[in-house]
This record gives C-alpha cells, structure tokens and sequence, in this order.
C-alpha cells in the first residue's frame, strides 16, 4: 500500500488503475476525516466565543451592580434614611457586596481580590485581632515527609519557622449537668452525721442554675426572645423546658434581684442631673380580652456623668404623677421634653429643668426635609455650630466645658436667639415654621440650661437611646403579660443595660449576681451594682467533677 504522507509527483506515473483507485479513496476520507475535525474545532471555538462572551457579559453585569451598589451606600440618598432604614440598608448592602465580590472572583478564577496597581494603592481596611480570652483549638499541618526531594540530595530538611493564621469558629449553646456530691461522715461511737449543707439556691430543689437562669433572663430581656423562642432552641439540643417552666424561672430569679433594684435607683437618684423620657408598651388586659397602653419611664443619671446608670419603672399610665411618685425626695436637674406631666414634676423646689435642643431640631428638620421653608435650613445651620462645639467639649471636665461653652457657644446663643425672634416677626401665625419658632422660643430659658452648668447635657438623646431596648423588645415579645411582669422587665433591663453601660458582659454580670446574692449581706449590696460589679475571686464554678 502507498505511503500517502511519502507520495511524490513522479510516483504517480505507472500506477495501475486499481492503484490510483485506492490511492483516491485513502485521499477522500483523509479530506473527510480533516472536515470533521475542522468542524468540531469550529464548534469548539464558537462555544468558547459564547462561553467568553457569557461571562464578559457577567462581568459587566456584576461590575455595574458593584458600582450600583457604592454610589447607593456613599450617596446622598442615604442621608433620607432613618436610623432603622439605614442599618437594615448598611446590612443587605454588606450581603450583597460580598455575594457580588464572590461572584466576580469566581468569573475572574481566581480565589483573591485582583492586586490592580489602582487596588494596591487605596488603603485597605485592617481586621482586628481575635480576642485573646477566646479559647484556642491548635491545629498543627506538617508535611508527611521531611526529606529534601531535590535529585541526589535525600537530606534531612530542617524547620526554621511556621506561619500561623487564625479563623474565628463558635459551638452553638451547650447545657450541660452539674452534679454535686455530698459525701457523708459518720461517728459509729457517737452515732453522729457530719455533711455538707446544700448551698442557697434561687429556686430550692429547683432544676436551674444561676447561669441557666442569667441565660433565660438575657435571651428574654436582651436578646428579646420570647419564652416559646427559648423552648424551641433548647429543644434542638435535646433540653425539654416548657415556657411556663421558663417564666416561672424568670419570676424566681427577678424577685430575688428586688434589693438589688432598690440600690440601684438610689443610686441613680444620687445624681444632680436626670434625663427623663417615657415610651409606650402594651399590656394584656385579660378581662377586657384586648391589650392596654401602659408606658416605661426611663431615668438616667447625666450623659456627662463619669459612673452611668439607668432606671427604668414600669406604669399603667403616662400621668405626673407617676415621675412625682418616683422622684419623691430627689433634687437636681433633670432634662427632659416639653411633654406637659414635666410641669408638675419640676415644681419642687429645688429642681430645674433642662430642654432638648434635639427636639426643637427636629421640628425645623422636619420642615427642610419637606422644603418648606427655607428659615428651617438656617436654623439647623445654627444649631450644627453648637453642637460642634459639644463635641469638643465630650471629654472634658464640667468646669473646662463650662468655660469652653461660655466662651464659643455663648455668642452663637444670643445670636440664634436674636435671629428666631426676628423670624418670628416675619411669618405668620398658624404655619409649620411659626410652630417650630414658637416651640424654641418658649422654652429657650430650658434650652439654654446647659450654658450655666458644665454637666447638663444639649439635649435629651443620652436617655432617647436607652429607650431603644424597648423598642427592640415590643416587637418581639409584642406586649406585657400583667403589671408585675411589667415590672419585673423594668427591673431585669436597668441592671443589664447599666451593666452594658460599665462594659459588663450581661450574662456574665447576672450569674455572678445570682450566685451570690442568697449569701450576699444586706448590707453590702451595693458591691454588686453594676458601676461597683467584679467577678467573684475565684472566677470559678461550684465545686463539681464531671463525668
């Protein structure tokens, strides 16, 4: 047969017929089997110009949602968002970013962001150090073998070092059984028993420990789960606790905090200067078969008080007289709104009242959001300048930021006092900037109380973010079951918020409160609010062996 790769022109004379028939053939299926190639090259490279073009396609579409999604989160549009709206925005912007960034990396094939020399220049943000409390699970990865590869070498290789990198991991809620043993001692002579007495308990010959009962109070009042919430995460880990099991424990556990309670109101009424505010909640009312409105009073000693605290006081009403009964036999300054129960509040003599400039702001913020007036924009103009001034003032002692103020805001008052009475005059009566203007102008004695003492506040908002674990809270838990549950919610939510307040882990600060309370002298509860609060010396649990 004719080697057709080896085939010249001169071997093709004298072939025979039958030769050159086959000779033919073998050339018509090698030109055949070529097309079939050329063909499937052909669909090979057009699927990999579709595949190309898919992905460039993707690129585009991930890179514009990238820039999309950046001109959102630096924009001016942002700036219309509430506090709510902002942060649920901030947290979907966070997901989506990291999903897009994700996306990007996979398309690009590779597993690290692109090191652009535009990329390598702009700072990068650095990440924290893992906390050094955390317990640490080594894992050591070392090659299998330790003999250089290297052709004729067969060597020994020596370590000269390691690199260490660390990644954050979490073991979801562990319950787990203390069992104490007491032993028994007996005198065969003298027919005597000698044992270790139980320990006082907050609930005798109860199931729960203090920390299971800091647990409850922390995932109730903090993390603000409901009770049939708790029953079904601790059901997933084989624990059955009924939530009437779980409120009867958190009725035990905030009855026996009642004297702590009382020590810490008065230590918060010890201060010369409040923020008061209230906020509503509902209440179950089983007899009419519906909820009622009651409300949580908030009392916090200054913002710029070097020892925090919070007080909450839970009432079926919005009345004077419930602050009047509540701050029977305190004077100071407190700072509060223009709500009217305030008036009979601040009749005792010795007491003064401070005003929030946040809310006479907010109702000309109001009106600049509208674009209804162009006064409202002034105005806020105006207040910024003070307010710059108290940031410069935060860390400062109350005589220095008395002076300071004295000195900058001052001036600046007088002129914003001169100016609103000006404007005044201007508008008519009846309109939304007449209302904004009379509001400042009555209260501007009120208002202006932080220029003659260095430890009042601007305005309100110290006490207004101590509101918002209620508000958290109402809409998980949606309403009080009674009055004294009421209550017992105020009590439980002043010592963690003013244990969060002194940098106080919740749980922490509660377990060890309720360790020791049953054995805590009366007299010296005061060691165990949270601004005066140190773990126990030991730091550790009841004596137990674990099996």
């Amino acid at each position: 047969m004719l080697d057709v790769n080896a085939l010249k022109a001169q071997d093709l004379q004298g072939l025979s017929q039958s030769a050159m028939v086959e000779l033919a053939t073998e050339m018509l299926a090698r030109i055949a089997a070529m097309n079939t190639l050329l063909q499937a090259r052909d669909k090979q490279a057009a699927e990999h110009a579709q595949e190309i073009k898919f992905k460039d396609t993707k690129l585009e579409r991930i890179t514009h949602e990238l820039a999309r999604l950046k001109a959102w989160k630096f924009g001016a549009k942002t700036e219309r968002m509430n506090a709510g709206q902002r942060q649920m925005f901030e947290e979907t912007a966070a997901e989506d970013e990291a999903s897009l960034q994700a996306q990007l990396l996979a398309l690009q094939g590779t597993s690290e962001p692109s090191t652009s020399p535009a990329a390598g220049t702009r700072r990068q943000p650095r990440r924290q150090p893992l906390p050094e409390h955390l317990r640490r699970v080594e894992h050591r990865h070392e090659p299998e073998n330790t003999t250089c590869p290297s052709p004729g070498c067969g060597r020994a290789m020596v370590r000269i070092g390691e690199d260490v990198s660390e990644r954050l991991d979490i073991v979801p809620a562990e319950f787990f059984v203390q069992r104490h043993v007491r032993g028994k001692w007996a005198c065969k002579c003298c027919q005597l028993l000698v044992q270790e007495p139980v320990g006082p308990q907050i609930i005798d010959k109860g199931m729960p420990t203090s920390g299971l009962l800091a647990h409850t109070l922390v995932s109730r009042f903090v993390d603000h789960l409901p009770y049939y919430r708790q029953e079904q995460i601790n059901a997933r880990s084989g624990v059955h606790t009924p939530r009437s099991t779980l409120a009867a424990w958190s009725g035990a556990a905030g009855a026996s905090l009642q004297p702590l309670y009382d020590a810490h109101r008065a230590f918060v009424l010890g201060a010369q200067v409040l923020h008061a505010d209230e906020t509503p909640v509902r209440m179950l009312d089983p007899g009419a078969g519906k909820t009622t409105k009651a409300y949580i009073w908030a009392y916090a000693r200054g913002e710029h008080d070097r020892t925090p605290g919070v007080i909450y006081d839970f009432c079926a009403g919005r009345g004077a007289k419930y602050p009047m009964a509540f701050l029977q036999g305190w004077c100071g300054t407190i700072t509060c709104d223009d709500y009217k129960a305030y008036d009979a509040v601040l009749r005792t003599e010795g007491r003064k009242e401070a005003g929030c400039l946040a809310h006479a702001r907010r109702k000309f913020d109001e009106l600049a959001k509208a674009h209804a007036s162009p006064v409202a924009a002034q105005a806020i103009q105006r207040m910024a300048a003070l307010y710059r001034i108290e940031q410069q003032a935060r860390e400062m002692t109350a005589a220095d930021r008395l002076a300071l103020r004295q000195l900058h805001a001052q001036p600046l008052w007088d002129e914003l006092h001169v100016w609103l009475r000006l404007e005044r005059a201007r508008v008519a009566d009846g309109g939304g900037i007449a209302a904004a203007l009379d509001y400042s102008l009555k209260r501007w004695e009120a208002l202006g109380r932080f220029l003659h003492d260095g430890d009042v506040s601007i305005d309100n908002n110290h006490v207004e973010r101590m509101m918002r674990p209620w508000a958290m809270g109402r809409k998980a838990w949606l309403f009080c079951g009674s009055k004294l549950a009421g209550q017992r919610a105020a009590m439980v939510m002043s010592l963690v918020q003013s244990a969060k307040l002194h940098g106080h882990d919740p749980w922490g600060y509660l377990k060890d409160v309720l360790e020791r309370l049953q054995a805590h002298p009366n007299h010296r509860i005061d060691e165990l609010l949270p601004h005066r609060w140190s773990p126990a010396e030991d730091g550790k649990m009841p004596s137990h062996e674990e099996h």
